[in-house]
C-alpha cells in the first residue's frame, strides 16, 4: 500500500542546512495500523507530511497504492490527496461555520457528489461515530472528543486508501482519547489502512505495530500485541 524506499529531506536554514530525513526505509501493508513515534525534531512530522504530499522529498521514491509520487504540481497533488487520503489532526481542522454534517459532506463536494449524495453519506458516517443526532450543531456546540469524532467522519466519508493521524488524541483527556483510539480500533478491523503519529506509548501500543524515529532515521520498527481500548472506555 505504502512504499518509501532511501528516502532523504532537507531544509536550507539561513545558511545552514538542515538535513531531518537521513535515508527512511519504510512500507506498510493494506490493513496495518501503525504508530510513528519519536521526540521533537526526530522527522516524523516530515515524514508524514511527505506521505500526505504535502511536502516533497529531495530524494528517494514514495509509491502509494501502486501509483508512484513524484514531482505533483499543486493541483495533482490535491487530486491525489483527495482519491488516497484521509487526514486526522490534534487540532480537528473544522471549519467553525459548517455545521456536523456539512463538515463531513466536504470532501465529496471536491469529488463532485451531488448535494443529495453528499448528505446521505455524511449522516451515514456521523452515525457510524455515534453523532447522527448532532449532525446540524456547529462545531462550537461539540465537546473535544465529538469534535475529533466529527473529524474522523470527515476523513473515512471519501472512502480513502489510507488514513493519516497526527496526534489525534493530543488535545484530549485520557478518557476521551482512549474513546476516539477505540473508534480508530474499529475502523482498522473493517480493514482500513490507518498510520498514527503520537508521542504517547499507551496510545502508541493502541496500534499493531510501532516504528520508531530519531534524528531522521528508523530506529526500531516493531509488531506490538495491541491493547484494546474499549477496555478504558
Amino acid at each position: 500500500m505504502i512504499e518509501i524506499k532511501d528516502l532523504h529531506k532537507s531544509y536550507q536554514m539561513g545558511s545552514n542546512s538542515l538535513h531531518v530525513l537521513k535515508g527512511i526505509n519504510f512500507s506498510v501493508e493494506q490493513g496495518e495500523l501503525v504508530a510513528i513515534m519519536g521526540s521533537s525534531g526526530s522527522g516524523k512530522s516530515t515524514l508524514l507530511n511527505i506521505l500526505g504530499m504535502l511536502d516533497e522529498a529531495d530524494s528517494g521514491s514514495y509509491t502509494l497504492d501502486s501509483v508512484p509520487i513524484i514531482d505533483l504540481n499543486e493541483t495533482k497533488a490535491a487530486e491525489y490527496r483527495n482519491k488516497f487520503l484521509g487526514f486526522i489532526f490534534q487540532s480537528f481542522n473544522l471549519i467553525n461555520y459548517k455545521s456536523a454534517v456539512e463538515n463531513v459532506a466536504l470532501p465529496l463536494y471536491y469529488q463532485g457528489k451531488s448535494r443529495k449524495e453528499r448528505n446521505a453519506t455524511a449522516l451515514e458516517y456521523l452515525d457510524r461515530v455515534g453523532l447522527k443526532p448532532w449532525a446540524d450543531h456547529l462545531p462550537s456546540e461539540l465537546s473535544g472528543g465529538q469534535k475529533q469524532r466529527v473529524a474522523i467522519a470527515r476523513a473515512m466519508a471519501a472512502d480513502p486508501k489510507v488514513l493519516l493521524a497526527d496526534e489525534p488524541t493530543g488535545a484530549l483527556d485520557s478518557k476521551t482519547s482512549y474513546e476516539v483510539m477505540d473508534l480508530i480500533q474499529k475502523i482498522n478491523d473493517e480493514g482500513n489502512t490507518i498510520l498514527v503519529v503520537t508521542h504517547e506509548e499507551d496510545i502508541a501500543h493502541m496500534c499493531k505495530r510501532i516504528v520508531y524515529l530519531k534524528d531522521g532515521v528508523i530506529v526500531e520498527d516493531k509488531k506490538v500485541d495491541q491493547v484494546r481500548a474499549s477496555q478504558y472506555v
